[in-house]
């Protein structure tokens, strides 16, 4: 069970399988065992890590407060204690924020990011506008609706629970993820990295529409865009078979060097 030191906050991460590396980046109610059904599909092709960021799982939770500035370390601590490089990092919401601002950092431990369900944090005022929209819409809904559809709750009410159960392993609440999205990237910013970026989009999100990722994508050239049929904010729960093979794809595509690809 391996711990990390994170600027003096341990650190609980998990490594799994072989090949190309790819890293998960939990959202503000899951943990490392949230990705229990993508460890278990990809592992046999890829090196899968997941992480307990700071105040949720197994990680350290004593601090008072919780500053997701500090995510993007916690995540660069785990790629420098496993000397990882060629990474793809998957964000979950908010975790894709934490990720594409490690990505930045760090362009020479990760080549590509994917933000799920996200923006990742960019600083850019049409898609603050578009983002803040789509907020405005899903606070009308109760948060389990926001997340995973009707039909998925009533057939599947145990993975709902299960669900549902995941959050309470976690110390840190949204609301306590101050200055998350304080001083984001610009799509200069992202473009001048080399870092390969993608938007993975669920049809049925309830909390960033397909509207808004795409035309995210559409705004920095040569992202890529996958928008998963049918699918939620909570994907990777509801639909991962989809989820799985998108994120598989992604990381065969995003491995080809820029030149080949072109």
């Amino acid at each position: 069970m391996p711990y990390v030191d994170s600027d003096g906050t341990s650190l609980y991460y998990e490594r799994h399988g072989g090949g190309p590396a790819i890293m998960f980046v939990h959202g503000s109610g899951g943990h490392h065992a949230a990705w229990w059904q993508q460890v278990a599909a990809l592992r046999d092709e890829f090196t899968v890590v997941t992480v307990d960021l700071r105040g949720f799982g197994r990680s350290d939770s004593s601090m008072p407060e919780f500053d997701g500035q500090d995510f993007p370390g916690d995540v660069l601590a785990v790629l420098d204690h496993e000397d990882l490089t060629d990474v793809m990092l998957v964000g979950q919401s908010i975790g894709s924020v934490a990720a594409l601002r490690a990505a930045l950092l760090r362009p020479e431990r990760v080549s590509s990011v994917v933000l799920g369900h996200s923006l990742g944090g960019i600083s850019h005022p049409e898609l603050r506008e578009l983002a803040a929209a789509d907020r405005a819409e899903a606070v009308k809904l109760p948060v389990i609706d926001r997340l995973l559809t009707r039909s998925f709750q009533t057939e599947h009410a145990d993975l709902t629970f299960l669900f549902q159960q995941m959050g309470t392993f976690n110390a840190a609440k949204m609301q306590d993820l101050r200055n998350l999205d304080t001083n984001g990237p610009s799509l200069d910013e992202i473009q001048s990295s080399g870092v390969r970026l993608a938007f993975l989009a669920g049809e049925r999100d309830a909390v960033l529409t397909v509207r808004t990722v795409t035309r995210a994508h559409a705004l920095l050239p040569g992202s890529h865009l996958e928008v998963v049929p049918g699918a939620p904010h909570s994907m990777y729960w509801e639909t991962p078979e989809l989820y799985n093979a998108a994120v598989a794809r992604l990381r065969r595509t995003l491995t080809t060097p820029k030149e080949a690809a072109a």
